[in-house]
């Protein structure tokens, strides 16, 4: 039975890692691949995605879950407070809060709700503090996905993400692999039948102390300390950014289709 899949959220649920220029906003993402599959077994199926990479909690709360309850959906996804977490000073409690009022609200709607924990991202001790943030954040996502009937995507709890080769070079966000094997979780916890498949990888080069200690310098001067200098001076990367898919399309048209029709049609959203 065809229905409206409305994803909503920041950068883990915008694509941000699986960049691809054929794509809204350079990037095509989990949510694309899930959305794609829905098509494959109905055509009929409608799919939304208002998530920008960088925003908060607050944000995605004030800024999308009105428009995406506006669009009926049947199925809507939900990921956010990443950032919030990666913040110097946090009040949990008060994070908390608000993250169930929105769970409360979606799960109100009638629509299946599908909730994510963070994953424990193989980082940097640096961060330790905002994985500590993560394990108390994501005890409460799962009492919440109990409490209210919503579908648990325990993110944290997948080995596969232990390897480093599914994440971006940022280390932050998932590359191709990493989005196209969680559109396959996804698409097998929904029971939707799929063609997707993960070809495991070959055996990993090791590195040498020299050259980890080289690495994680360089991690640290190309991501982190940018990341931290923009949130000293109030900008996000999502500043500029519209929502990928603003309005119901039907992925069985062809996304990529989709998006050169709007190019040609001249520009209706910003674009990067």
């Amino acid at each position: 039975m065809a229905g409206r899949f409305v994803a909503i959220g920041d950068s883990f649920t915008e694509g941000v890692g699986d960049w691809d220029p054929r794509f809204p906003n350079g990037v095509r993402g989990w949510a694309d691949r899930v959305a794609k599959q829905l098509s494959k077994a109905d055509p009929e199926w409608e799919y939304v995605n208002l998530a920008i990479r960088s925003k908060r909690l607050a944000q995605i709360v004030d800024e999308q879950i009105g428009p995406a309850l506006a669009w009926e959906p049947t199925l809507v996804s939900f990921y956010a407070g990443g950032n919030d977490l990666l913040e110097l000073r946090q009040d949990m409690d008060a994070l908390l809060k608000l993250y169930g009022e929105a769970v409360a609200r979606l799960c109100a709607s009638g629509a299946q709700v599908l909730l994510f924990t963070g994953f424990d991202v193989p980082i940097s001790p640096m961060l330790d503090r905002m994985k500590r943030r993560n394990h108390v954040f994501n005890a409460e996502v799962r009492r919440l996905a109990a409490g209210h009937g919503a579908t648990l995507v325990d993110y944290w709890a997948w080995d596969a993400y232990r390897d480093r080769r599914m994440w971006d070079t940022d280390r932050l966000h998932m590359n191709r692999a990493g989005h196209r094997y969680l559109a396959i979780r996804v698409l097998d916890l929904l029971g939707v039948g799929h063609r997707l498949a993960f070809e495991p990888f070959e055996a990993a080069e090791r590195v040498g102390p020299g050259a980890a200690v080289l690495r994680e310098a360089e991690w640290l001067r190309q991501w982190v300390l940018p990341m931290f200098g923009r949130r000293m001076r109030g900008i996000t990367l999502g500043d500029s950014l519209s929502p990928r898919w603003p309005e119901p399309v039907r992925p069985a048209e062809g996304l990529k289709k989709l998006y050169r029709a709007r190019l040609s049609a001249g520009p209706k959203i910003n674009e990067p």
